[in-house]
Parts: structure tokens; C-alpha cells; sequence
């Protein structure tokens, strides 16, 4: 029991993962500091679906799976879990290339438009008020 718990504890958090990678830059809009943490997990997840690599967390699960006498998969979380509810066929190099692309153009989206409120910030501080 204890085994099944803990795999979907690795569930749970590899979800989280994914939507904090997918979503993560809107907490940058309020709290900018997030961004230490938002970027290089953003990069990994980005790095993930380009190259086809397997989280960690995915063989994590599969062990603990294992050990509760559960089956373990072969593909990776996304492939496993995100992908049937979104599609019925399988996960294909092509999708991971667009999964990978929507990670990157929504932050390079939304820290845009975090860099262009901290310009717009700067020039009316050096600006001279009438």
C-alpha cells in the first residue's frame, strides 16, 4: 500500500511539474523571483520533449509501481498519462516537437511581456516629471 501511495505521490507531482513548466512564468508576472526556479525547469522540460528524454521521475514511479504489484509503462509520463486524454494514437517524435514548441512560445510569451513591463518601469523612473 505504502508503494501504491508513493507512485502516485509521482504522479501527483510530475503533473504539478508539468503545469508549473507550462504555467509557471504567470506566477513571474506577480512574484519575479520565481523566475530562478520557473526558467531552468522550463528549460529541462523544453530540453525533454526536443531530445525524447525520460524525466527522472518517470522510472521513480515505474519502481514504485513495481514494488506495489502494479504495472509498470515503457513511455514516459506525458506519453503515458497527458496524451490519451488529449489524443487517441500514440505520442510521436512530431507531437513532442509541438509539445515542446507550446512550452517554449507561451514563456518566451509571457516573460516577454514581464521584460517589457520592467522597461516601461525603468523609462519612467529616468524620465523627468513635468
Amino acid at each position: 500500500m505504502l508503494y501504491s501511495i508513493l507512485s502516485r505521490l509521482i504522479v501527483l507531482l510530475h503533473f504539478a511539474f508539468i503545469l508549473f513548466v507550462l504555467f509557471g512564468a504567470l506566477l513571474v508576472l506577480k512574484w519575479p523571483k520565481i523566475a530562478w526556479l520557473h526558467v531552468p525547469l522550463a528549460l529541462w522540460g523544453i530540453i525533454v520533449e526536443y531530445f525524447n528524454f525520460i524525466c527522472p521521475l518517470t522510472p521513480w514511479e515505474n519502481h514504485f509501481r513495481k514494488l506495489a504489484g502494479s504495472t509498470v509503462y515503457e513511455s514516459g509520463f506525458i506519453a503515458h498519462y497527458i496524451i490519451p486524454l488529449m489524443y487517441p494514437e500514440a505520442l510521436s517524435r512530431n507531437l513532442q516537437f509541438i509539445l515542446g514548441s507550446v512550452v517554449l512560445l507561451i514563456n518566451c510569451l509571457i516573460y516577454g511581456i514581464r521584460i517589457r513591463r520592467l522597461i516601461i518601469k525603468r523609462k519612467a523612473k529616468t524620465e523627468p516629471s513635468i
